[in-house]
């Protein structure tokens, strides 16, 4: 989708400098996407450290508990 947005030169110019693309639009589709991208995993991090969102690995689980019986250092 096209849109026309207003941007001043400087924050254009920190734009381009950030994304490391030398043409004004992709520069801002680059930007965009990334700031995005980092917002969504933010809000994920929220979400899994509120306990919201939980994952359980019982495969890895069992694994790490019989690799714990195993260990002699557990002495």
């Amino acid at each position: 989708m096209k849109i026309t947005v207003d941007i001043p030169e400087k924050d254009l110019k920190d734009i381009m400098r950030f994304s490391g693309v030398k043409k004004k639009g992709p520069a801002i589709v680059k930007f965009v996407a990334t700031e995005l991208m980092l917002r969504r995993r933010r809000e994920l991090s929220d979400e899994v450290m509120a306990g919201k969102f939980r994952v359980e690995f019982p495969d890895w689980e069992e694994s790490r508990k019989r690799e714990r019986e195993k260990n002699p250092w557990n002495g």
